[in-house]
């Protein structure tokens, strides 16, 4: 049987929705094992991987308070149908204009509800913030975005996050990438899906090869297992971070299709990389193709 993933509320561009089975069969943890990820985004992999304990970390205080809010019963599924009828019948009458009255009104006040919002009607579900951390993302241009259904496939979401916050004990945190790996211990777990080096931009902060190298140290430095996220090559380049920061490291591949726009030619397959501290395939360096293509939206800085 073809394994169900649960898809969070929150959208993030490179979202690892098709890559979750991947990483679900090679991760290594127990009851007892406290799963940290420095880099949440979405949250998809650890809401799938469901260990019992786990801290959530992002340095995007957006989507930390979001969930918090949900983990705290400040939303619920029943508020977000509301709004989202609410919201959505405003935006049928006003379109852009009262799309872009929303952002203004979320950049002064930073409702998470608002934050839902623009993340659902946006263009391409992208989250981008400018250098005054406002976020810029443009309108998706579909007045009608906000269907029953849609509202309804959104709200499942949030209840099956809700039922999950009762029974796993979770913590949401915003702090950098380096806090949360040091609060990891031995038997511990680190998931890491930082932005993609040369490839990522304005998700919240820059990322560069001096952050790179900051992320290997602190990962190498732990005495927790770890795995990262990483894109390995495509039909242009090679990502020479790997041989050049992460060289000792397992790793196992898939190749994925990475959108940009709507355009047929913007569509490139690129090859993920999962590196880790610990043998994935039994050999050190080998590398495994695994022929699985995806698409979802998303926006990269050279595609």
């Amino acid at each position: 049987m073809k394994e169900t993933t649960f898809v969070p509320p929150i959208k993030i561009q490179g979202i690892k929705t098709k890559l979750v089975p991947q990483i679900k069969r090679n991760v290594i943890i127990n009851k007892d094992t406290v799963w940290y990820e420095p880099f949440m985004g979405s949250g998809v992999v650890g809401f799938n991987v469901m260990p019992q304990n786990a801290v959530f970390a992002d340095i995007n205080p957006h989507i930390i308070a979001f969930y918090n809010q949900i983990n705290n019963g400040t939303i619920s599924a029943g508020i977000v149908r509301q709004f989202l009828e609410q919201e959505g019948k405003k935006l049928e009458e006003g379109d852009d204009k009262y799309y872009y009255e929303v952002r203004e009104r979320f950049n002064a006040h930073h409702n998470p509800l608002d934050f839902l919002f623009l993340n659902r009607s946006c263009f391409n579900g992208m989250i981008r913030f400018n250098k005054n951390y406002e976020f810029n993302v443009p309108y998706g241009h579909k007045p009608y975005r906000f269907s029953k259904a849609y509202i309804t496939k959104i709200v499942n979401q949030v209840y099956h996050l809700e039922n999950l916050l009762k029974t796993h004990s979770w913590t949401f945190l915003c702090q950098p990438f380096e806090d949360t790996i040091k609060m990891a211990q031995k038997n511990d777990f680190i998931y890491c899906d930082p932005p993609y080096i040369g490839r990522h931009v304005d998700y919240y902060d820059s990322w560069d090869e001096k952050s790179e190298i900051a992320l290997h140290d602190a990962l190498t430095n732990s005495k927790a297992k770890f795995m990262l996220s990483t894109w390995h090559h495509n039909k242009y380049r090679v990502n020479k971070y790997i041989d050049d920061v992460w060289d000792g490291c397992f790793a196992v591949t898939q190749e994925h299709f990475y959108h940009v726009g709507a355009k047929e030619e913007n569509r490139n397959p690129v090859v993920e990389a999962l590196l880790t501290n610990y043998s994935i395939t039994g050999n050190k360096d080998e590398v495994s193709i695994v022929n699985e293509q995806l698409t979802f939206d998303t926006i990269f800085s050279a595609t």
